[in-house]
């Protein structure tokens, strides 16, 4: 039996919203247990974040500005990160910020081969989001309505995914590199590649997983199995 993955949640309270930690805490439930949760700030008045810290049995992390002006709570996130990554055994680090300073640090885990699961604002910084096996929107996860009615508007359609040529030519590799003899190939292990391509979630265009945007592409071969489970294959064109 496979051991669940151990993951580690580190909340930057000054960059992110506390309305965004139900899809936060939803996101990371399909890769293991986070055993590790803390957000960092200053919680010496108001702030946003101590409403849900009891539910979701987050630890609070006090961080005073030694500055004005100066973001302390960077720093103490980095130090408590680097600890967890030498002295405890976690398989995966979600960062939650917006802030670009955590670049280093996200290409750091990911050169001790730890995976970097990052969720900010649409306005994060293009170096900290690519710096992350996965990135993850939570602008999306503010309003608390059905996942699949609230993306719709935003949802690119069958012509604009056609259109991408990242996605499409990241969807044919995953496929031709998961593809058994017959050239199906598990939607699970194409999801898995494609994820490994694109640092972006599925989710960020207005799809929920990735089987669901190859779908809407309307390009590949899909089936289920004898076992069930969703199969692609790459279309066999005429001519």
């Amino acid at each position: 039996m496979e051991t669940e993955k151990k993951i580690a949640l580190v909340i930057d309270c000054d960059n992110a919203k506390a309305e965004a930690i139900d899809g936060i805490m939803e996101e990371l439930s399909k890769y293991g247990e986070t055993c590790v949760r803390r957000a960092y700030g200053n919680w010496k008045g108001s702030n946003p974040w101590e409403a849900v810290l009891h539910p979701y049995a987050i630890q609070p992390v006090q961080q005073f500005a030694y500055t004005k002006g100066k973001n302390a709570t960077d720093l103490a996130m980095t130090i408590d990160v680097m600890e967890l990554l030498y002295t405890e055994n976690i398989d995966i680090f979600a960062i939650v910020s917006s802030d670009s300073d955590f670049t280093p640090l996200a290409m750091k885990l990911r050169a001790k081969s730890k995976t970097v699961i990052g969720f900010g604002e649409e306005k994060t910084p293009s170096p900290f989001i690519y710096s992350c096996n996965l990135f993850v929107f939570i602008d999306k996860f503010e309003t608390q309505v059905e996942e699949e009615e609230e993306q719709a508007s935003e949802r690119l359609d069958k012509n604009e995914l056609r259109g991408n040529t990242r996605i499409m030519n990241a969807i044919r590799k995953a496929i031709e590199e998961s593809m058994e003899d017959d050239g199906w190939a598990l939607a699970a292990k194409v999801s898995q590649q494609v994820s490994r391509q694109i640092t972006h979630s599925p989710k960020n265009i207005g799809y929920a997983t990735w089987p669901k945007l190859i779908h809407a592409t309307a390009y590949f071969e899909e089936r289920k199995n004898s076992k069930g489970n969703q199969e692609f294959r790459i279309m066999k064109r005429k001519g």
